[in-house]
């Protein structure tokens, strides 16, 4: 629930907005299948509106309020967002200065009340907010556009409502605010809304993941899954360990730790986590590249040595030096479709595992257990994949998160036994998987079998999981879009506005709209109702129709 200001004025504003809204507004419920659609995406969990038509100021101004009022992140995304509204505007127009007109406007000022200092971004951060906009009329005390929230994180999600309630007229060459005044107060289901990325069977230059980035807050999602190496290619520096990137596919295709730093700084702006991954003990044939002895050997590459310490010593170099640049508390350790033949086939390990009485089974539980306890160590939640939870779920550490992808019913296992849980149903969240329809994406249900409250908060959230195999800089962002945004709206909203009987009539035409909206600002969203995901158009027509 939103804490208001503890300031006397404040609680004053607000029970003096809420007293005026009850009078200007006929009451909307935002989840009624029979009131207007609501072009707003996601939707947010309650709202009022009106039908008023308000004038915004080009030269908007910024004031604030709030121990969190001066925030860099506030402001940045201030400036950031009204290049975003104004687009189109700037200032008087050519036409108006030549009369000597000046406008004027209906909202001049978007004033914020940002409660706490802190920036510090964590999973659970406070990202509830209040939006008010009304044309000012000399009477309220209440300012024309206010946004209130908790933390400067809330604060960002209602600039990105209030952007999306800002439309640039053709006619009037004006940006306007319809279906005013609007009372907004908005939350997020789940704490934990994410995308994964995968920069290791393809490399995206840091540009294209800050787009990427970038397009996930205009869905409120928050979480980059950075799925950073794979058996393919090892791009990223680790100092400690220079030979590691040896393992990239070319010396132009890596990160530096600059690199990696920046990428975090850009999405800590933008409330964004970003969750890397070091997936072991499989899918790490690039790790030899620089160090062959990492290999069981030279003709069988993987799963990682288990046999030697050096191993599981260079998995925390790793993580030590991941750790300078990766705030966020939890860390992806993969542990999924580990094929334990190289361990048996290997004289020097078949030896080990009879030496310490071991089966490839028990020494697959032991590695992932010894890398639990290493990113432990430094202070990180460890998330694994559902097969270490399939094959060993008494042993795992009570604080691993389980990540589900082979199928649905796993979430409900993982959190009866008191885990937390990720949702990504590959049947349905795998965004690689190209003949996954945009309404298959939007009806999958992190929550589906788990009627337990205490368990249902079990449950962290889900994402949307970008594979590589076949997306690269020419394809990833109309391969991610629009459909990740239907996760977004799912993982965001309340259950009972996106558990609609006809999504077709409620959900697609305000898909169309906001996927229109990515593309005005510059993302290649493809068309909502493609056979296949990213194809282009098969022939002319709206954007709002395709």
């Amino acid at each position: 629930m939103l804490r208001f200001s503890q300031n006397s004025h404040y609680k004053l504003s607000f029970l003096v907005l809420v007293l005026w809204v009850s009078h200007l507004v006929d009451s909307k419920s935002g989840f009624e299948l029979d009131e207007p659609l609501t072009y707003l995406w996601p939707l947010p969990s309650e709202f009022t509106s009106g039908n008023q038509t308000l004038t915004v100021d080009p030269t908007l101004s910024f004031s604030a309020l709030g121990k969190g009022g001066n925030s860099k992140i506030l402001i940045e995304g201030f400036e950031r967002y009204k290049k975003i509204i104004f687009k189109h505007v700037s200032g008087i127009s050519l036409f108006g200065k030549s009369r000597g007109i000046r406008s004027v406007y209906d909202i001049s000022e978007l004033r914020f009340i940002v409660n706490s200092d802190s920036e510090e971004l964590q999973l659970g951060v406070d990202e509830s907010y209040t939006l008010f906009v009304a044309k000012k009329d000399g009477k309220s005390i209440v300012g024309e556009a206010t946004i209130e929230a908790n933390t400067v994180y809330g604060a960002l999600r209602g600039l990105e409502t209030f952007s999306q309630l800002c439309a640039f007229d053709y006619e009037t060459k004006s940006v306007q605010i319809y279906k005013a005044p609007w009372y907004i107060k908005d939350k997020p289901r789940f704490a934990f809304r994410g995308l994964m990325l995968d920069t290791s069977r393809h490399y995206l230059p840091i540009d294209v993941i800050k787009q990427i980035i970038e397009s996930m807050s205009y869905a409120k999602l928050n979480v980059l899954h950075w799925h950073i190496i794979d058996e393919e290619s090892f791009p990223l520096e680790v100092p400690s360990y220079p030979k590691l990137w040896n393992g990239a596919y070319t010396k132009w295709e890596r990160y530096t730790i600059e690199d990696a730093s920046e990428i975090v700084s850009f999405a800590k702006m933008r409330g964004i986590h970003i969750m890397a991954e070091v997936d072991v003990p499989g899918h790490a044939e690039s790790w030899g590249a620089g160090y062959p002895d990492l290999w069981p050997s030279s003709t069988c590459r993987e799963p990682l040595d288990v046999s030697k310490s050096f191993t599981f010593d260079l998995i925390s170099g790793i993580l030590s030096e991941m750790r300078k640049i990766f705030p966020f508390e939890l860390f992806h350790l993969g542990g999924d479709e580990v094929h334990t033949d190289c361990w048996t086939s290997t004289p020097h390990i078949k030896q080990w595992l009879n030496d310490q009485n071991m089966t490839a089974k028990d020494a697959y539980q032991y590695f992932v257990l010894k890398a639990q306890e290493i990113a432990i160590s430094k202070n990180w939640t460890p998330v694994n994949w559902e097969e270490t939870f399939n094959s060993f779920p008494s042993k795992l550490n009570p604080r691993t998160i389980v990540h589900n992808w082979l199928g649905p019913g796993v979430c409900p296992k993982a959190v009866a036994k008191g885990f937390r849980c990720i949702f990504s149903n590959q049947g349905a969240w795998y965004l690689d998987h190209l003949d996954v329809p945009w309404n298959e994406v939007y009806s999958a249900e992190p929550l589906e079998g788990i009627n337990n409250v205490s368990e249902q908060n079990l449950v962290l959230g889900g994402e949307v999981c970008m594979w590589g195999e076949t997306a690269d800089t020419s394809d990833v962002q109309q391969t991610i879009w629009p459909r990740a945004a239907a996760a977004a709206e799912r993982l965001w909203s309340k259950r009972e506005a996106v558990s609609a009987r006809n999504i077709t009539l409620t959900i697609l035409p305000r898909l169309h709209f906001f996927r229109c909206l990515l593309n005005r600002r510059g993302v290649q969203a493809a068309p909502v109702t493609n056979k296949y995901a990213r194809q282009p158009p098969i022939g002319a027509g709206s954007c709002y129709e395709q």
